[in-house]
């Protein structure tokens, strides 16, 4: 399997192969994983806000489940804060898929049940970041997360 670099600091994660497939060793689940392109870069981006922003393990959630308009989705990395409030959703996608309005739309609709104060999207070579005023229904685009 080849496993291209992303825009996002290396890592020295555990990798294993099984009948053919890779795995990848999940630190927040403790298990691990089918490694596809997305799941690669949902650990990188994993990796990064523990390493970088010093989040605790224990304040990040990944793929919770979510109803929407009566349809149950899953989002990819919440992040709460100290208080236990989600602060932060973050949306990945494969490296060969592009950030389209789509995607930001996706991660919009989720944030309509979540209402957290940053969102991020990534691809694992571009990553976007919003910080969201919800009493103003305003956002604005940053250059990295600030929370």
């Amino acid at each position: 399997m080849e496993l291209i670099p992303l825009n996002l600091p290396a890592f020295p994660f555990k990798i294993i192969e099984k009948e053919s497939k890779y795995f990848i060793f999940d630190a927040i689940r403790k298990k691990e994983l089918l490694l596809t392109p997305e799941e690669w870069v949902r650990q990188h981006f994993i990796q990064y806000l523990i390493h970088q922003y010093k989040i605790s393990k224990n304040y990040i959630s990944l793929e919770k489940g979510l109803k929407l308009h009566d349809m149950q989705k899953r989002c990819d990395i919440l992040v709460y804060n100290e208080n236990g409030l989600p602060t932060l959703l973050v949306e990945c996608k494969a490296p060969n898929v592009a950030i389209t309005q789509e995607v930001f739309d996706q991660v919009a609709r989720y944030n309509m049940v979540y209402k957290v104060k940053y969102l991020a999207v990534t691809n694992g070579l571009e990553h976007y970041y919003c910080e969201i005023d919800h009493e103003c229904e305003t956002y604005r685009f940053l250059e990295e997360l600030t929370f």
